[in-house]
């Protein structure tokens, strides 16, 4: 578990490709072999990945979606957003990337009985938290149609329950997370709640667990330049002043972000 001021190792492997997977909607699943990393990672914690073939000096920062400490392997769960991405879903196992991490802050994990509540790609980080909790952890997903919860089979091995929202109601219930939110809340004993999404959905959960008087971590996600808190791309205000998401974050206690500035 993190505590504060513990400096955590950093690892630099050339990762063989073990697979490399898409299971649709422009979503790759790549599994690397970096046992180093694969050793000392952390829920919540991300990696830093070379590009291949030359096409970006920027490595492209991704969070460990699972791991396997005794194979040695790590497994990335990423969408195409720009050229750097598209160049990395090209590389075929077999292929060798050069890895750096684990980097960051990550969760409390030491829960008996945690939400996991995550939107679109957020369901990436959120899953080793899961995988990590072994059993005792539910899920809460949402999308905008059925087709984007492919995640529903993939949680389904490690998490007590999977809860559904979709935008349009094609699957599960309809509405946003925060939708369903508010029932799971009242009926259910969790003495936590991680999320990670879109900007707007964290800020309102992080609000209804404050109003129930649940615990609540946020990973934020930023645009990262070096992943190790020396180029300040990534600052973000919080109540104690600017932190570094890829340093002293990317998972921030929801009261530490999200607070009254006035």
């Amino acid at each position: 578990m993190w505590a504060e001021g513990m400096t955590l190792p950093k690892f630099v492997e050339e990762a063989l490709i073990a697979a490399h997977e898409s299971p649709g909607a422009g979503v790759y699943i790549m599994t690397l072999m970096s046992p180093a990393i694969a050793a000392e990672a952390l829920p919540g914690q991300f990696v830093d990945v070379s590009v291949p073939l030359g096409t970006s000096i920027l490595r492209r920062p991704l969070g460990i979606a699972e791991v396997s400490r005794t194979e040695g392997w790590i497994r990335l769960i990423y969408r195409i957003v720009g050229q750097g991405t598209q160049a990395l879903a090209a590389a075929r196992p077999g292929a060798r990337v050069s890895v750096l991490g684990p980097l960051g802050k990550g969760f409390r994990t030491q829960l008996r009985r945690p939400l996991l509540v995550g939107g679109g790609m957020g369901l990436s980080p959120l899953l080793f938290f899961a995988a990590e909790s072994r059993g005792t952890a539910s899920v809460l997903m949402g999308g905008r149609t059925k087709d984007e919860l492919f995640w529903e089979h993939i949680y389904a091995p490690y998490v007590h329950e999977v809860f559904i929202t979709t935008d349009d109601g094609s699957y599960g219930t309809k509405g946003f997370v925060t939708t369903l939110l508010p029932e799971l809340l009242a009926k259910e004993s969790y003495d936590g709640i991680a999320v990670c999404g879109p900007p707007v959905m964290m800020q309102r959960v992080a609000a209804l667990a404050a109003s129930y008087d649940v615990p609540c971590e946020v990973s934020l996600e930023r645009h990262m330049a070096c992943g190790l808190g020396a180029c300040l791309s990534c600052a973000v205000d919080t109540k104690y002043g600017r932190r570094k998401v890829c340093k002293d974050g990317p998972v921030f206690s929801a009261d530490e972000v999200y607070y009254d500035a006035s």
